[in-house]
Parts: C-alpha cells; structure tokens; sequence
C-alpha cells in the first residue's frame, strides 16, 4: 500500500483521513490550524504538518488527497505536482475553467494521476443505474431530474453551482454517456454572497434532457434521481442506496448490498497510483463539468439558454 498525505481536515476531509486510515495509506495530515492537524494527527497515528512545504520535504508519501477550500485548488495541486506526487481532489477541478485547465495541463506535462471526487459515480444505486443502461433493459433514457437539497451555508469561497450542483451535472454526464449541448439556469441567493439555490436543464441530442434542482436553504436533507426511459421509470435515493423500478410488469426494489461510496472512490484512487492507470474521474473529464457549471452561471446571468460544445 502506498503512503498518502492530506492536505486539509476541516468538513469533507475528515472523513477522507478515517478512509485513508482504515485502508492503512495515511501517512500525514496537513492543515494550517494546528490544533485541527494534531488532533486528526494523533487519532489516526499520523504525522501533522502545518504547511505543504514541510510535508514535500519530510513526509514520505507518493500521492496527496486534497480537502481544502475550492480557491486554493489550483496553487495546491500544481505545487505537488511540481513534487512529483499524483492527486486526489475533491470536487470541483477548481474554482474557474481556466484554473481547472492549468491543474489538467500541467498534470500531464508532468505524467502525473489527478484525479477529481466525483463520489456520486461510486453509489452502488448509481452503478446498478449505469448497468441498466448499458444493457438497455428498460430502452433509451429520456429524462433525468435530480434534488440535491439541505440547509446548509458552511461553503464560503463559491456558490452552489460549483459546490454542489457539479455532483448532478456530472452524474447526468455520465449516465447519459455524452455531453450536453445546451444549458439553460436560473439561480439566486437568500442567505449568502454566492447563489444558494438553482434550477438547471442539460439539453442532449434527440431532445434528451437532465434537470438539477439544488439548494442550501431546505431544512430537510435530499439525494434524489428520477430517470425516465422509453420502457419504465428508476427512481434512486442516493443516501439509502435505494432503487425502484416500475414499468409495465409492476414495481421492483432490487437487492444491493450497501457499501460506502467514498471508500471506493479512495480504493480506486490508490489503485490508479498503484497501476499507473487512468482514473474513473481525471481532471480533462472533471474539466468538463466545470465548463458545464460555468455556462450555467452565465445562463443565469444573462437569462439565456447557452449552446455548449464541451
């Protein structure tokens, strides 16, 4: 098993430093609060650092997970690139296209494995989904509405459309096996300085069509995908790792077992770096997403249905 920093134990990245731990790949914990990095230093027998430089130099590692804020992205990954280490980060790519295409560039200028934490492609619902579709058991997909809703105004750096609604446009990506060629958003804010709330359409050839309703402002928390195909109907609770299918014969709730999604994601990740092999998620497939997000905003902002060649 190979030695894994992290950069980065507030919110998201704790839970990245228990799976790192239980795979037996955490090697260093870094983050500039002190007290943050030697307590999860000490709780999962790890050393702590408080800047990446002292963790380049000392910690030996071969691959970084970072867990920061979305603006920090860009300096962070191609600073550890620049150390030979491949990378993990967590999603978005970064917190601009040009940004995200500098990270993607440089990664492979160096030869190094980037990849992005699109979890969502790692539920077990979702692969059931993407095995129904890849063998047409219930014809062509036309539709696709996702919720992504809770309360919650914990991100500071960015808004909703890159924060969260990527985990949709991404996961309507992959299911669709294409990418959209127009997109169409509404956003606005109740709570913050960034948008808190959006509606998005992806438009796909033949009239195929994928809507994201996100939000930070209902008190209660949902992860929900209604697919439409020619032959039936799959709804996903992507928290309970639930799928039901309805279609002519009736109803069906298929058995899966439950697995953490984010132990896979890592296990891949660590596999890729293991293998010298190309990652579910990689920054140029990441980078699209964030165009696709960035069109959105800018829908938004001039009220216009944007035309997309990702």
């Amino acid at each position: 098993m190979i030695s894994v920093g992290l950069v980065g134990v507030g919110g998201w990245g704790k839970n990245h430093a228990r799976v790192l731990y239980e795979l037996g790949a955490l090697g260093a914990i870094c983050d500039t609060d002190r007290a943050r990095a030697d307590t999860y230093a000490r709780k999962y027998g790890a050393k702590a650092y408080y800047d990446i430089e002292s963790m380049i130099s000392s910690a030996n590692i071969q691959a970084v997970h970072i867990c920061t804020p979305t603006k920090t992205h860009a300096e962070i990954s191609k600073r550890l690139l620049e150390a030979g280490l491949d990378v993990f980060i967590e999603k978005p790519l970064a917190d601009s296209v040009a940004k995200g295409k500098e990270i993607a560039d440089f990664a492979a200028e160096k030869r190094r494995i980037v990849a992005v934490g699109y979890i969502e492609r790692f539920n077990p619902s979702v692969m059931y989904l993407k095995e129904l579709l890849q063998h047409q058991k219930l014809g062509s997909l036309l539709l696709a509405e996702f919720h992504r809703e809770n309360r919650w105004n914990g991100i500071k750096d960015v808004g909703i459309l890159l924060d969260t609604a990527v985990h949709d446009i991404d996961t309507a990506r992959y299911i669709f096996a294409e990418e959209p060629i127009q997109v169409f958003a509404r956003t606005g804010k109740v709570m913050g300085n960034y948008e808190d709330f959006a509606v998005i359409m992806l438009g796909f050839k033949d009239h195929r069509t994928a809507i994201i309703t996100t939000n930070w402002v209902t008190p209660r928390k949902e992860r929900k995908l209604t697919a439409v195909f020619t032959e039936g109907v799959v709804r996903i609770d992507f928290i309970q790792q639930e799928v039901r299918i309805d279609n002519a014969l009736g109803s069906t709730i298929p058995y899966m077992e439950t697995k953490e999604p984010l132990m896979l994601e890592i296990n891949h990740f660590l596999d890729c770096v293991q293998k010298r092999s190309k990652p579910a998620v990689d920054a140029y497939d990441a980078l699209k997403t964030s165009i696709i997000a960035e069109a959105a905003s800018y829908s938004s902002a001039k009220g216009l249905p944007i035309s997309l060649n990702v």
